[in-house]
């Protein structure tokens, strides 16, 4: 460590609780008296750890490291900031009718071929125009879906305000962006991305529209190659490398957002990260709503769930699933198909979309390139054992999913949380919910036959709540191979949770 960066080190910290930083009075301070501007550079670079923000005014004040709170109201589509920084990008690579001609012609084949390829479960190389294609279909819907999942932790107050974050895969962005809106103005993010594609050069255009306090690093290598005891050095500052014995050098959050499907070793790489967070961190994945895909991110939660891991602080740590599926039993785990997933308003249909769908169409009316659906599948795991939902319950009271065979044809009380939104296709048919106690072995779902006061809490519940059911009805689909358990006049639903 240089001695004008421990001195201006020294001076922040003596001077922090007393009155904002300046740089302008700290250089009167050190031997030399150096340029102001070096003075707030040293205090950018170590803003992070000193824990302090930088205020419009070029001065740093200490962070008030109080929990960040959960999103208030549905997320209503991307900001015009990174709209517009977006388009500029296209109009730079494409010319400023880039939605036209052959340039449109070509982005909209690449958006047809990258989503024909994902659905037929191939890789997708990413080239400048595969990257341009997916920011401009997939960047809002993850935008909106990574801060969703965000909420269900602040809601336990598990997201502080300084956090250091590293994004697995971080691709054109929509998660990082997320991440930054969802956080309060005042908190402090360091924030670390792993893409080795021309993807990252989306995301570098898109990241200079964040502020001040959020400081950003792309790191283009691969998720099997990243070292973070070599790629985490700041500069030439030995001091400043990763230290597995450090606590402080953890991540709060690791994500791991629609990247798992695409690795050979997921399992692996999940695991590898796993270690690397803080011993109060989350491990955040995600991934899109299809069948293949969610299911796929279940397995791999459950494969790791009660792993041991050697923890990068010495200690073991134990892999606990935090949700938003549940372990309502003791020593019980589910082993049924998983295929879960969260549904959230639409967003309003950003303008480069509409651009791309009108130049397709003149009348702009099939939608094939608007993507404003905000279904995805996630998982958030820790290594502290914290769960968001503890419950442990015992069989003199409440009927167990993995012995509901015992129960076909009676009425059973029941404890489940609710995982999807109405599953039923026609509007007018009855609302169909999957439902887990965590000890299934297969799907169970419950089936509102009939609305009353009593058992409107089913309807109402959001998706991960915990819901206690008196007097429902169990049955056997034999069609669908799964359990239906009927909630009609005679059932009374509860939230617990």
């Amino acid at each position: 460590m240089s001695d004008i960066r421990a001195a201006v080190r020294s001076n922040a910290k003596y001077l922090r609780n007393v009155r904002p930083i300046d740089p302008d009075e700290i250089c009167e301070y050190i031997e030399g008296t150096p340029h102001p501007a070096v003075v707030r550079q040293h205090l950018r670079e170590d803003a992070f750890e000193l824990g302090l923000l930088e205020t419009d005014e070029g001065t740093f004040v200490p962070l008030e490291e109080t929990p960040v709170s959960p999103v208030e109201k549905p997320v209503e589509g991307l900001p015009d900031r990174y709209e517009r920084r977006l388009e500029e990008l296209l109009v730079e690579r494409y010319g400023v009718d880039w939605a036209t001609g052959g340039s449109g012609d070509l982005l909209r084949s690449t958006i047809r071929r990258f989503k024909a390829r994902y659905l037929d479960g191939q890789h997708v190389e990413y080239d400048d125009d595969v990257a341009a294609g997916y920011a401009i279909y997939h960047l809002p819907p993850y935008y909106a879906a990574v801060q969703y999942a965000l909420s269900a932790l602040a809601e336990a107050g598990l997201l502080g305000r300084r956090l250091r974050v590293l994004d697995i895969g971080a691709g054109v962005g929509g998660p990082a962006l997320g991440l930054c809106e969802f956080l309060p103005d005042d908190r402090l993010l360091e924030y670390h991305a792993i893409e080795p594609s021309a993807a990252a050069d989306v995301l570098d255009a898109l990241l200079e529209e964040t502020d001040r306090n959020v400081h950003t690093t792309i790191h283009r290598t691969t998720a099997e190659a990243f070292d973070p005891q070599t790629d985490l050095v700041s500069g030439n500052d030995p001091e400043s490398a990763f230290d597995p014995t450090a606590p402080e050098d953890g991540f709060d959050l690791v994500f791991a957002c629609n990247v798992l499907s695409e690795l050979e070793e997921p399992v692996a790489v999940a695991r590898r990260y796993l270690e690397l967070l803080t011993p109060d961190g989350t491990f955040l994945a995600l991934a899109p709503a299809d069948k293949n895909t969610s299911i796929g991110l279940r397995q791999i939660e459950r494969t790791l769930e009660d792993e041991r891991l050697e923890s990068a602080f010495g200690d073991d740590s134990e892999v606990t699933v935090y949700g938003p599926t549940v372990r309502l039993w003791p020593d019980e785990r589910p082993t049924d198909r998983g295929w879960s997933f969260d549904v959230r308003p639409d967003l309003e249909v950003p303008a480069f979309q509409r651009k791309l769908e009108v130049a397709a169409d003149d009348e702009g009316t099939s939608g094939e390139f608007e993507n404003v659906d905000v279904q995805f599948s996630y998982s958030a795991l820790r290594v502290d054992g914290t769960r968001r939902i503890e419950l442990a319950l015992e069989t003199s009271k409440w009927a167990k999913m993995a012995e509901m065979d015992r129960h076909v044809t009676n009425r059973i009380d029941l404890v489940a949380a609710k995982l999807s939104h109405s599953l039923s296709e026609d509007p007018n048919a009855n609302p169909l919910f999957k439902i887990s106690d965590g000890s299934e072995r297969i799907d169970h779902y419950a089936v509102c036959t009939a609305e009353t006061g009593l058992n409107r809490a089913l309807l109402r519940a959001d998706y991960g709540d915990v819901l206690a059911f008196e007097r429902i009805l169990a049955l056997w689909n034999d069609d669908e191979g799964a359990y239906n358990l009927v909630v009609d006049e005679e059932t009374i639903v509860d939230r617990l949770a």
